[in-house]
């Protein structure tokens, strides 16, 4: 058996400043949106596991919803985590920001 062929791949990519910044923010946003679509689903899997979600069956074993619970819970904690790191990546953002203003006197 032989070793793949890597072809030696060398892409020129030109970025500035704006651009960095733009890909940051859109990055943070794309997250978010995630984030966002996962606690919706957490909403689901509970309104699910009481039966008032369409189509859900209405008898479930309080075993059964406290399960889906502590679930629901290890999922949000996660997602907090994650906010939490989100949050510090748009402050170090805004902070450079801040410092091309200071430098370039641009007006956002």
């Amino acid at each position: 058996m032989s070793f793949p062929n890597i072809p030696n791949v060398t892409p020129n990519i030109s970025v500035d400043r704006d651009d960095v910044i733009n890909l940051l923010l859109a990055s943070i946003a794309f997250e978010e949106l995630g984030l966002a679509h996962i606690i919706n689903a957490e909403g689901e899997k509970i309104q699910f596991s009481l039966g008032t979600l369409p189509g859900s069956p209405r008898h479930r074993s309080l075993e059964e919803i406290l399960k889906v619970n502590e679930n629901v819970q290890d999922t949000i904690s996660t997602i907090i985590k994650k906010e939490l790191i989100l949050d510090s990546k748009l402050k170090h953002v805004i902070d450079i920001i801040k410092e091309e203003r200071k430098h370039h006197h641009r007006p956002y």
